[in-house]
């Protein structure tokens, strides 16, 4: 006989559902008997997301927006009456050289890849407390190691590692783990969606894949399987960790 899905009963919020790690995240989660609840601003992206699995259910929303956090969090809780696991994996990646750098660009890099996700774990809180719940952060391998071109992004990267490890400190006297992964370059529309061509992407593609010890880009399944093990409320003596899943990239 199956033994009990590790995650039956408890609810799960992910954060940029609708493709890549996120859609991955969602479908591992449910796999393993969450109720999830895929969060994305695109409804047609999302519903294809919520059509792998009957245990995932949507919510579009601009998780920038004042009212987002609130709204997501009370309609996991409407829905299944309880939230146990934040997975903040919604970003954006935009090459921003020194030179071409303005102050609204700052903003706005730090405002997907910082305040939302801040504001998010703010407006959970309550409900990560009452069930002694679980949230993991998706950082990258540039919240640690150094992109020309891309400073600002590896800065806010490196602030999602800061604030994990903060967090995890702070949320230790109500047994809520907070831990991170952080990927190296994965298979997903990331770069489609920074505005590259589509013969820069492949030029990018195969630069990474060349600088990457294990000798290829990842998956989203890779990582989702990553997140999915720090979320389990099996792994209890685990927080404040930055796990790196990118090939051997940040040893180089």
């Amino acid at each position: 006989m199956p033994g009990k899905p590790q995650f039956e009963g408890l609810v799960a919020i992910v954060t940029g559902a609708s493709s890549g790690i996120g859609r991955a995240v969602a479908l591992d989660l449910a796999e393993a008997g969450a109720r999830v609840l895929g969060v994305g601003r695109r409804a047609d992206r999302l519903a294809e997301s919520a059509g792998r699995h009957p245990s995932i259910e949507t919510v579009v929303a601009d998780i920038c927006a004042d009212e987002a956090p609130r709204k997501i969090v009370e309609a996991a809780v409407d829905r299944w009456g309880r939230l146990d696991i934040l997975i903040n994996n919604a970003g954006a990646f935009v090459g921003m050289p020194l030179e071409a750098v303005s102050a609204q660009s700052i903003e706005d890099i730090i405002a997907v890849n910082v305040t939302a996700p801040s504001m998010l774990a703010h407006a959970a809180l309550p409900q990560l407390i009452e069930h002694q719940g679980a949230i993991v952060n998706v950082s990258s391998t540039y919240g640690h190691r150094p992109l020309p071109g891309g400073a600002h992004y590896g800065a806010s990267k490196a602030a999602i590692e800061s604030l994990t490890r903060s967090w995890a400190l702070e949320l230790a006297p109500h047994r809520v783990r907070v831990n991170a992964v952080a990927p190296g370059p994965t298979e997903s529309e990331a770069l489609l969606a920074a505005g590259l061509g589509e013969e820069q992407i492949t030029q990018v593609k195969a630069g990474e894949a060349g600088r990457i010890p294990l000798g290829r880009r990842g998956e989203p399944e890779e990582i989702a399987h990553s997140i999915r093990h720090l979320a389990d409320p099996a792994t209890t003596w685990v927080t404040g960790q930055v796990l790196a899943v990118d090939g051997g990239l940040a040893l180089t």
